[in-house]
């Protein structure tokens, strides 16, 4: 089982209409979506916005459904200036950019107890989702989450250089966090919506939905190419 994870109803319709013998059913507060892409089973769900809403959503649904594996689809914002609207990226490594216990002697962004900064996603399922979005021509990224919208060129700045991300959401790191700890392989799909600057707000609501669909069609093609069949 392919299990999907989108923040936003509007980076997971694409994927749910296109589903066959879909159930609801609803577990640890989290609607879960499960049916069949070409025969591959598949479970999705909207985790709402936010590191703990993700976090709350990936542990429920390893707990209940066990995937094989678990892509987290979406938009992100560019910290990269090579990066631009609609340009399509999957993750190499996430972190945390808003975890900060370095006045107690620790690295800025280690999670304590685990003693990690960086999580890695899943080479050898990223590599097929590389594969997956066709002439686009997505690149590997660190991404780095934390629960804020990122709008401001000073905090842009921060991030880039204190963690050399160039692509930041406010989920990937939280669902990447809970996969390691529950030892359950993840990948991220995320396609540019805005420039994190100070027009992000404009800009993420002019093309949420086009980069939203982009990478939900590459998570379709990943379905079929990793699923488990009937």
């Amino acid at each position: 089982m392919v299990g999907i994870i989108a923040a936003m109803n509007i980076e997971l319709e694409l994927i749910k209409s296109k589903l066959d013998d879909i159930t609801e059913e609803k577990s640890g507060g989290i609607t879960f979506y499960r049916g069949f892409y070409k025969n591959s089973e598949v479970v999705c769900a909207v985790c709402g916005i936010g590191k703990v809403f993700a976090a709350m959503c990936a542990e429920a649904m390893i707990i209940k459904y066990q995937p094989a594996v678990i892509i987290n689809t979406g938009v992100a914002g560019a910290l990269s200036k090579d990066l631009k609207q609609l340009d399509c990226t999957v993750a190499e490594k996430c972190v945390q950019h808003d975890m900060d216990t370095s006045p107690l002697g620790d690295p800025v962004g280690m999670i304590s107890g685990i003693n990690k900064i960086y999580f890695e996603a899943d080479k050898k399922y990223s590599d097929i989702l590389m594969s997956c979005y066709g002439k686009t021509k997505p690149v590997y990224c660190t991404i780095a989450s934390g629960d804020a919208f990122v709008c401001d060129k000073d905090k842009k700045e921060y991030i880039t250089k204190t963690f050399g991300a160039s692509v930041c959401d406010m989920e990937s790191a939280a669902i990447a966090h809970v996969c390691y700890v529950a030892e359950t392989p993840f990948v991220i799909s995320r396609v540019i919506s805005d420039n994190a600057d100070d027009n992000a707000n404009l800009d993420f609501l002019t093309v949420c939905k086009k980069a939203a669909d982009i990478s939900s069609a590459a998570t379709l093609k990943f379905i079929n190419k990793c699923g488990g069949k009937k």
